[in-house]
This record gives C-alpha cells, structure tokens and sequence, in this order.
C-alpha cells in the first residue's frame, strides 16, 4: 500500500546556481569501525552525549550548501533524546525551511524518518510512502510552476533487490515528465545495479561522482549514496567529502539552471 500527501507553500524562488548535499547521519551516531556496530549498537537505541555533540559538528559542515538531503534521522524520540533531528540540524546550521517524513514509528522508543533542510521554499512538497518494504519513503519538492519547474527527490531505498526495482519503479511513475530533475538520497544500490541503470535511462538521468565510494566512511569501497541529474542541468561540481560523522560518506553537487527552469521559478 502506498499513499501520497501534498502541501503547498506559498511562491518560493531558486537562484541560478546552488549546492546540493546528500548525508546518511545514522542517527548522529559516528562509526569508525565494523565492530563498532557490535559493541557500540546500543548507541542506536538509547541516548548518549556523544551524539549532540556529532550532530553540531555535522550542522557545521551543512551550513555551506543550500538542499541537504537526510536520511536515518530520527523525528524525537527516546533514543534522539526526544530530539527532532531534521528539526535542530535546520535550526544550528540556519536553514529556513525544513521538511520530515516519518517512515517507521515506534512511538516512545524510535521515529525513523527522512529529512530535507533548504534555503529557498518549494511552491510544493509531495510525501509518498514507498511500495516492497515497510518503513521507505520520499519526498518531492517543486520549485516554481508548470513544466519546466525543477524538481527534487530525496529518498531512502530498500537494501533487497526486489523491492528497490519496485520502488523505483513507483518513482518513475511520479517523476515522469519532470525536464529538470534530481533525485538524492541512500539508495542502496551502486550506478551499476540494473535497477539504477534501469531508473537512469527512464529519466535521461547522469552521475557525475558515480567513481567516488560512500560506505563505509573509513574506508569506503561502495558507492550507494547518489545525487543524480537530469541532463538539462549543468553540473558545475561534483564530490564525495571525507567527513566521517556517519558510517556513510556525504555527496555534494554544484548545479546550475538552465533558461526554462529560471523562468519557472
């Protein structure tokens, strides 16, 4: 079963150039090691001091761009310390706009959920619960009106196969016709996995850090994290960053619009 929400805002307005980031935080929870997961697991699950103290030096490094994608933050709960994490990375590293997106609730003991921090307000922002596996989800947000508005998705997939096909698939049913497009966020999946070909393809999509690894931070040989790009868009930068906050590696990106898309906005 899969729903959709959508709010609109009031008209917001994108510069010609901008910057993009996409981080999984784990929570806030910094990993150095394989066997950190082990011994230090309990770290998912209860508060401890560590993590505002990971969070702030994370908010430092989100201040320099202009859309961070989040993924496996928590929405306040025991474990956050009853801290909305979307909510205070937005407010330490000046963000006006900030959006979450609850995917599993546990009540008391765990919100899991997707962020999106901006400087420019989209003119809407679509919620979407994805199908194959419980607790994925992604957001969508338009700046400007009509066609050749541009368009942002960020999204958390599944770690099976199956399932990311099939959510990749309900993607591009809601992504179709879209000129001027992302799409962020962990997908689980490398540039070469069929179904992220098969995604690409559909939506005249391009990776430019595609060579770059994500996972795991200390030594990373995976890359499962993207910022893809519809090619209407000029890429100015593109790069993986070696801030090692999380177990996963943040992605950044320095894009600029095209003529259509700034009239649009």
């Amino acid at each position: 079963m899969t729903s959709r929400e959508v709010r609109k805002t009031t008209h917001g307005r994108l510069p010609a150039r901008f910057s993009l980031l996409s981080y999984n935080i784990q929570m806030g929870v910094e990993t150095a090691r394989y066997h950190e997961y082990l011994t230090q697991g309990w770290k998912h699950v209860l508060p401890h001091r560590e993590r505002i103290k990971n969070l702030n030096r994370i908010a430092s490094m989100l201040a320099s761009f202009d859309m961070v994608s989040l993924q496996e933050v928590d929405a306040g709960s025991l474990r956050s310390g009853f801290v909305d994490i979307t909510e205070y990375l937005a407010h330490r590293a000046d963000f006006p706009y900030w959006y979450r997106q609850v995917n599993r609730n546990i009540g008391v003991i765990a919100r899991h959920s997707n962020g999106f921090l901006t400087r420019f307000e989209p003119t809407e922002v679509s919620y979407y619960k994805l199908p194959a596996a419980p607790g994925r989800g992604a957001m969508v947000f338009r700046f400007g009106v009509g066609r050749q508005a541009f368009t942002l998705c960020t999204a958390h997939l599944a770690l099976g196969r199956r399932a990311r096909e099939k959510q990749l698939d309900f993607l591009s049913e809601v992504l179709k016709g879209r000129p001027h497009l992302v799409v962020m966020g962990d997908l689980n999946a490398s540039c070469d996995a069929p179904e992220i070909r098969r995604f690409v393809m559909r939506h005249e999509l391009r990776e430019p850090a595609c060579n770059h690894p994500t996972f795991p931070s200390w030594r990373p040989v995976r890359k499962i994290d993207h910022i893809l790009v519809s090619r209407t868009l000029e890429v100015v930068r593109s790069k993986v960053l070696h801030y090692s906050f999380s177990d996963h590696l943040p992605v950044s990106m320095k894009l600029e619009l095209p003529e259509e898309a700034l009239a649009a906005a």
